[in-house]
């Protein structure tokens, strides 16, 4: 039979199938000694042991078309970016940094910014045109007053991974769209206005027929191993038409004059938003005596 790996726990790989639910299977002893280790997402193929209880064994992959290392998953159509508008506050470097490391893998995003119940000064509109501006979709809700119905359409007939920071709602949001797996949701820190982690294993959840979504545990920083400095400006869409204005080619819109450099003309004309540019700042510094250590090739 052929499925697709939902959850990994305690050595038990647990395979949904559409047309006959999820088995929980054991991985053959083939995987260990060639070093290959099944993650969630994975297409699989595997034998049943036993009907009644629904346990089997795996037997083969299929070949993956991309691989994520944190959160380890493969097989992603797309990710769902979540942050609040309040409670906590967004972080904008964070979400950056989200932005740059799906699109080395080169895996679409939509970001979604929830608690807009909580938005007294309109920081909402103001998010959403940075970030429509750089050429991403967003989406504005509250899963308080939602019925999900704009999230569902975007999910539909992909494998979607969930990631943001904790507290921003990620498993308000899974609830949400799959009743049926009530996931745990916990309350802010009162001290450090800070999510309490409540996703503490890596899981995809079957929403619709081929409609799948992985929520994952949050966190609170991103390093970007493998990207060099003079490669954090590809990932910044926005900059590639002013980039043409620059006078000299390879330009690294850092330590150039205003006057010669068509990204710094774009920001100081409120074209580029100023806190991506200065997130593209300390990004490129902390990259620039990187070597280039990832491959964008589809991992087998």
């Amino acid at each position: 039979m052929e499925g697709k790996i939902i959850k990994a726990i305690a050595g038990f790989y647990y395979i949904h199938t559409p047309e006959a639910g999820v088995y929980a299977c054991r991985a053959r002893g083939i995987f260990r000694k060639e070093g290959i280790k099944p993650l969630v997402g994975d297409n699989v193929s595997f034998e049943v042991l036993d009907e009644e209880k629904k346990e089997g064994n795996l037997i083969a992959l299929c070949p993956r078309k991309n691989l994520l290392i944190r959160p380890a998953v493969a097989n992603i159509d797309q990710a769902l970016i979540v942050f609040a508008v309040r409670d906590p506050d967004p972080n904008l470097n964070l979400l950056d940094r989200f932005l740059i490391y799906m699109g080395m893998q080169e895996i679409p995003v939509v970001i979604y910014f929830n608690k807009t119940d909580l938005d007294q000064k309109g920081e909402a509109e103001t998010y959403r045109r940075i970030y429509e501006a750089a050429g991403y979709r967003v989406i504005l809700g509250s899963t308080y007053e939602d019925d999900g119905e704009k999230i569902r359409q975007v999910l539909a007939h992909r494998t979607t991974v969930l990631a943001g920071p904790s507290g921003v709602g990620k498993s308000s949001l899974t609830n949400l769209l799959h009743a049926e797996e009530r996931m745990e949701v916990g309350a802010l820190s009162e001290k450090i206005r800070r999510g309490k982690q409540t996703t503490r294993h890596t899981e995809l959840f079957s929403l619709e027929g081929d409609s799948y979504l992985l929520d994952t545990p949050g966190f609170t920083s991103l390093s970007l191993p493998g990207l060099p400095g003079e490669e954090v400006r590809e990932y910044f869409p926005e900059f590639e038409g002013p980039a043409g204005r620059c006078r000299f080619a390879g330009c690294l819109h850092v330590n150039e004059k205003e006057e010669i450099c068509g990204v710094k003309q774009a920001v100081a004309s409120g074209d580029i938003s100023r806190s991506r540019y200065e997130n593209y700042l300390q990004i490129y510094e902390e990259q620039k005596n990187t070597v280039r250590r990832y491959s964008r090739k589809t991992p087998e």
